[in-house]
Formats: structure tokens, sequence, C-alpha cells
């Protein structure tokens, strides 16, 4: 969805010695431009160069749980680069079905809490419904905007992304808002399918380069820690770590 900016208007000051414009404050507006010919599998909006996704319906919800899922990700070997530890916060950003909420929720325990993330209330009532025959009762669910999680403040270890950021309508503001819900050295990590690969049978606005990625958050306070691609079959696993600015 496109949203128009206000832009501020600039005051010219004549004949008032020792008077300064007071500086105005910055609206974004040249944050996003718009194509004149999007391509059929993007949006149209640009950020830093990259042509946003269309955003999945929860109408694809069975895609996400697809049995391949296992073969294809390994999600197994996700959770273990995760490494979580019981009695942590967590939150699974952009949550669908809650195919990691739920596999977060064990690897945090009782202790602990996750947080999941979605703005389609479809996919929210789909994860409950999973949540409730799994018998699963340390979940939050949220549901979050096109620029906020809904995350509380200072209070998160870990936020994770699968296959998820390439679609944020506002991806500057939806990070800048879960920057401030990370506890101080706290981790934002990103999955993603690779763009470096052209082999990897996904479309290609629905991939992203490890460059890409940590072009768009070298504006927020996180510094890049690490990225893994040969553990997984298609996908790279890229973590920042909030900085104390």
């Amino acid at each position: 969805m496109n949203r128009s900016f206000l832009i501020p208007l600039i005051l010219l000051l004549t004949g008032a010695p020792n008077l300064v414009p007071a500086a105005q404050p910055d609206t974004g507006a040249a944050r996003y431009t718009q194509l004149a010919n999007p391509h059929p599998d993007g949006t149209g909006k640009v950020f830093m160069g990259r042509e946003i996704a269309q955003v999945m319906g929860h109408q694809a919800a069975d895609w996400l749980e697809r049995p391949e899922r296992e073969q294809e990700e390994k999600p197994r070997a996700v959770m273990e680069l995760l490494a979580l530890k019981p009695g942590e916060v967590v939150a699974d950003i952009g949550a669908g079905s809650g195919y990691y909420t739920r596999r977060m929720a064990q690897a945090v325990g009782q202790t602990g809490r996750v947080y999941a993330v979605d703005i389609q209330p479809e996919m929210l009532q789909i994860l409950t419904n999973k949540l409730t025959a799994e018998g699963i009762t340390n979940v939050v669910t949220a549901l979050g905007t096109e620029q906020d999680p809904k995350l509380p403040a200072g209070q998160i270890d870990v936020a994770l992304m699968v296959d998820v950021y390439h679609e944020f309508s506002y991806p500057y503001e939806m990070v800048e808002a879960i920057c401030k819900a990370l506890k101080p050295g706290g981790r934002i990590v990103f999955v993603e399918y690779r763009g470096e690969s052209r082999w990897v049978p996904i479309k290609e606005h629905h991939k992203m380069t490890e460059a890409q990625v940590r072009k768009e958050m070298e504006p927020h306070p996180l510094k890049w820690e690490q990225t893994v691609s040969d553990k997984l079959p298609w996908q790279h696993f890229v973590v920042f770590r909030k900085t104390n600015l």
C-alpha cells in the first residue's frame, strides 16, 4: 500500500538579520521511489535499489507447512544456528502459520516467551489453532502493521525473520521498530533465499543477496555479526547485533 508523505514547507527569511530557518525534520519523503512499470512479482515500490516483493497471502498458508520444507530449508539447522536458550524472549516476525514459532517455543521453554507477529489476522488465526492443537502456551500473538510489529520496547533477545523481510512495505520503519524492541546486544536474524544463487527455484523478487541485506541495515543501530550460507540448501542466515548507541 502506497502512502504519500508530507513535504515540509521551507520558509525564506529575508530582511531579518541573525535569524536562521529552523531545521526541518526528516520525513523520509525520498526513502522510497515508485516504478512506472512494476514487475509482476513486485509492488513497484523501491527501497535502496530493490523492488519490494508482493506479500504472500494467507491463502497460501499450506505451502508454509509443506513436508518438502524439511529438505529444502533444513529448519533444524536454522534452529541450531539460532542457538536459543531457555528463558529467552524472542520474536517471530511474519510468523505466518507458525512453522518457526512452534519450534522457537520449544527452544525457549516455559520460562521463555515467543511473540508471533503477522499483519494478516487470518494467518494469526491459523497459527493460534495450531498452537492450541499442540498444547503450546508460551506464545503471544501480535497483529502488527506495515510499519510496526507491536513488540514491547527493550524486551526481545532475538528477532527472527524467515523469508519475509523482502515483502515489507516499509522495511526501514519496520527494522527501526524492531531495533527499539531489542534488548541491548539483542540479535536480529534474517533467513532469506539466496539472491546470488540463480539456480535456487524461487522467484527473483523473493530472494535477497547478502550484500543487499547488509546495505539495508546500515542506517540502523546494528552491527553485522555473521552470515552462514553453507549450512542451508537455499538460504542465507544473516545475523546483526544491536549496538549501544
